[in-house]
């Protein structure tokens, strides 16, 4: 059964050090589960700004627990291109290389259709470890996390959220 969560993202959530906290109705509402017009529309009415956070949080949340292969092969793969634009708007140029070549290793373009996308994990068979061990490299700096806040903070209108999401 799904619940009514009231959120009310300001000035204080912005300027904050949790950007999760900025980002939290945009990922109660958006379904990455359902396919890419279902993606689409659920992202429909928030910001591009807001879009590409979520995809950031999606792109390190899925690598951290499983690595490259877990990103692709669930349905959070659906974001890849979303996590690649938002680490080119923050200026993460490390992290932007990470992504480009686990997407090359997937014949360049990963499908945002999950089966496909399995299909492509099965035919191409990429070893991702080196780009897991990179990644979880610059992760260890102190304030990896602080480029999307100062996104955020230099965006802050488009964060602002006020209203209440379905939460299931």
């Amino acid at each position: 059964m799904a619940e009514q969560i009231s959120f009310d993202i300001g000035n204080r959530e912005i300027d904050g050090d949790d950007y999760f906290a900025v980002i939290e109705p945009v990922f109660w509402s958006v379904s990455i589960y359902d396919g890419p017009d279902q993606y689409e529309r659920d992202l429909s009415r928030f910001s591009n700004e807001q879009r590409l956070a979520l995809a950031y949080h999606w792109y390190l949340s899925e690598v951290n627990n499983g690595g490259h292969d877990q990103f692709y092969y669930n349905s959070t793969g659906i974001v890849w291109p979303d996590s690649l634009s938002a680490f080119v708007a923050i200026g993460a140029e490390d992290v932007v290389a990470i992504i480009r070549e686990s997407a090359s290793r997937l014949g360049g373009h990963p499908s945002l259709d999950r089966e496909e996308r399995q299909q492509q994990l099965d035919q191409f068979n990429p070893d991702f470890e080196d780009l897991d061990k990179e990644l979880f490299k610059l992760e260890e700096q102190p304030d990896f996390d602080r480029k999307m806040l100062d996104f955020m903070r230099l965006h802050r209108q488009q964060f602002f959220f006020s209203g209440s999401v379905e939460k299931s």
